[in-house]
């Protein structure tokens, strides 16, 4: 799904586009979050969309996205699994039997902190659902992890796309291209349009 598609679909279906759209980001890891929610912020200073319903829509999507993986973990078989991620349906996803492996023995020896950080990594945020819903893990820490995690880099990017103005499409292409670097641009950035938005609200 290129970007332009993308911008389309939040243009065209407000909260409801980024709601749906971070929803199948979580399931479709090929689908920037980091273009969606940048797209997100800029929205915020030049239509009618809200940034603290920006959030909220997001987080909600995004919630969606990864219940409907965990769900699929508990009904699904190690064995099966396995089978469709050496299959078509991995091509399709772009997921493969070795990045589950790596979700999962985070998982197995995070948990709580696994599901929480999980969220900030790309392919791990989508996957880690899964070995979540195969070992029971408890719904309801999932779904408060989840949410803390997920609303968190929503606010993140959302902030850095608002603050970037026109220039969100060379921000948020910098943030992705340098991986865990970026991520720790992200937080800097964050934190200082928080500052600067407080401060011109007082």
């Amino acid at each position: 799904m290129n970007s332009s598609l993308l911008t389309n679909l939040i243009n065209d279906y407000g909260y409801f586009g980024i709601a749906l759209l971070l929803a199948l980001e979580n399931i479709f890891p090929p689908i920037p979050s980091e273009i969606i929610l940048g797209f997100t912020g800029f929205l915020t200073i030049s239509s009618n969309l809200d940034i603290f319903g920006s959030i909220i829509a997001a987080t909600i999507g995004a919630l969606i996205g990864a219940l409907i993986l965990y769900f699929f973990g508990k009904i699904i078989s190690v064995d099966r699994l396995e089978q469709l991620l050496t299959g078509r349906l991995g091509k399709i996803l772009h997921f493969k039997p070795a990045d589950l492996e790596r979700a999962s023995s985070f998982f197995n020896r995070h948990g709580n902190s696994a599901v929480f950080f999980g969220r900030f990594v790309p392919v791990v945020r989508s996957l880690i659902s899964i070995p979540a819903g195969m070992s029971n893990y408890s719904l309801g820490r999932f779904i408060f992890f989840s949410t803390l995690g997920t609303s968190i880099w929503n606010t993140a990017l959302i902030f850095v796309g608002r603050m970037a103005g026109h220039a969100w499409p060379h921000v948020i292409k910098t943030i992705v291209a340098y991986g865990k670097i970026g991520l720790i641009v992200i937080i800097i950035l964050f934190i200082v349009c928080y500052v600067v938005y407080k401060r011109k609200k007082e």
